[in-house]
């Protein structure tokens, strides 16, 4: 079988599509680099998904932690505190049999249960926590003078926010929303660990990286493959990134654009 056919049977496997059984014996390098990019779609899907919602949600949570209405902010602050001050890792189990509870009492949460629902709203609500105290850092430290001249302009409410706050927020943000948009793809291979179940070996990367380390006895290039692609789609993530910064600080002059830069997160 040459390589275009490996491609061809196993490029969209993870999705279920092309060749049902895995490869058996003979595996080669690429078998290897088709089956773990397959199931880096995954990857893509849960950090994608995840960081476009919990965008909103972040942008809501600082807003909340920022009121003068109590409730508001004690239910921002105690939800930024659970989830930043619990494991991801624990926050995957305890959904997993959160969810498992649900469906038993009703179907309407049946969806829940599988990987491509239930994890994602675990990464969905942990990064809307730690966004959201990265805007409300942002939120803070909107300079007063911005607010007095789009008072001064007449501006009030909805259209000082979206048009003076807001812009101002995400400029500042942007260098460690950045960071955490790189986390989050990263963190996306625990479901591989987390009780979400790959149904019909519809895994992501970590799970056929693991698959051919297991049959070959050699973990020294599934995951150096692996690695390699999180490096491409880190760089990916940073130039597209790097993008939006460059339009978000268009008005600055040229020496007083920030520059984005990588801090990888050692602890999450």
């Amino acid at each position: 079988m040459s390589c275009w056919d490996t491609i061809a049977d196993y490029g969209l496997r993870s999705l279920g599509i092309g060749e049902r059984l895995l490869p058996r014996e003979d595996f080669t390098l690429c078998q290897q680099f088709t089956l773990i990019g397959s199931g880096m779609l995954w990857n893509i899907y849960f950090g994608t998904l995840a960081l476009i919602t919990g965008f909103f949600l972040a942008t809501a949570v600082a807003l909340g932690k920022a009121s003068r209405n109590r409730v508001l902010r004690k239910l921002s602050e105690w939800f930024i505190f659970v989830f930043r001050g619990s494991p991801l890792f624990i926050q995957f189990f305890f959904a997993y049999f959160l969810f498992l509870l649900l469906k038993q009492s009703t179907g309407m949460f049946s969806a829940l249960s599988s990987a491509w629902a239930g994890a994602l709203v675990v990464l969905f609500l942990n990064t809307a926590a730690y966004t959201g105290e990265i805007f409300y850092g942002a939120l803070q430290s909107v300079p007063k003078g911005d607010v007095e001249a789009a008072d001064a302009y007449g501006m009030s409410g909805w259209s000082r926010f979206r048009r003076v706050i807001w812009p101002t927020m995400l400029r500042l943000a942007w260098p460690a929303y950045t960071n955490e948009a790189i986390f989050l793809f990263h963190a996306t291979t625990l479901v591989f660990f987390s009780g979400f179940p790959a149904l019909q070996q519809k895994g992501d990367a970590l799970y056929y990286a693991s698959y051919f380390a297991d049959k070959t006895f050699n973990p020294f290039v599934p995951y150096p493959i692996l690695a390699g692609y999180f490096i491409l789609l880190t760089l990916l993530i940073v130039s597209i990134f790097g993008l939006i910064n460059r339009r978000l600080n268009r008005h600055l002059p040229q020496d007083r654009r920030p520059r984005l830069k990588f801090r990888p997160n050692l602890l999450r």
